[in-house]
């Protein structure tokens, strides 16, 4: 009978399991949708005021950057390639002020943690934080996940506070776009700074620049 209770209560958590893994999914579907959704809506913006002439595929590619760029260089904008608030609203694109905010603090963390390396470890980065956002063992919000106590150095000794440059709001730009160079990962560190023997425990995945990537 105890056995037959058990396979029953185990069923019911596979179910359960399979369930919420499914809403995860569908949640992920929707905010990728949304992200090709915006980025269409950009390109047609600047197609119609005569800045980009590619196809409009939702992908934030370097035709869709380059575009952004001029059109930011000829309305006297801040030139990143990132449509934050001022560039939206330029182009006649309603951005939320949650959108905004998350892009810029996306690239502060960014530029904190990660100015001296390559621009793909930059992305990295974001793409890291942004993961951490998706998954069920971290806050849900890009402010939860960077002021989590003890996430990030740049909070603890106030780097996060410096103003990020145009490589870290691109950057962020494609981090929130999808690009994620590290498959995946939720951690990061770098083996030659890094005092947590607990770091060096988890899965390597990939290296990128000064930063191992980890899950």
């Amino acid at each position: 009978m105890k056995t037959k209770k058990y396979l029953k209560i185990s069923v019911i958590i596979l179910m359960m399991c399979m369930l919420l893994f499914s809403v995860m999914l569908v949640q992920n579907k929707k905010s990728v949708h949304a992200d090709v959704a915006r980025t269409r809506e950009i390109q047609t913006r600047l197609a119609n005021y005569g800045y980009y002439s590619g196809e409009i595929n939702g992908w934030f590619d370097d035709a869709t950057v380059g575009a952004i760029k001029r059109f930011q260089a000829n309305n006297g904008l801040n030139v990143t390639g990132a449509v934050d608030g001022a560039t939206a609203e330029a182009l006649g694109i309603y951005m939320s002020k949650q959108e905004n905010y998350d892009l810029y603090l996306l690239a502060k963390c960014i530029h904190a943690e990660a100015r001296g390396e390559s621009y793909l470890g930059k992305v990295a980065v974001g793409a890291v934080i942004l993961n951490r956002v998706a998954s069920a063992d971290f806050p849900n919000t890009v402010y939860g996940v960077i002021y989590q106590p003890w996430a990030f150095t740049c909070t603890e000794d106030g780097q996060i506070n410096l103003e990020p440059d145009r490589a870290s709001y691109q950057a962020a730009q494609d981090a929130l776009n999808g690009w994620d160079p590290t498959y995946g990962c939720i951690y990061y560190y770098n083996p030659k700074t890094a005092t947590s023997s607990w770091i060096w425990s988890r899965e390597v995945v990939t290296t990128i620049g000064d930063h191992v990537f980890c899950v």
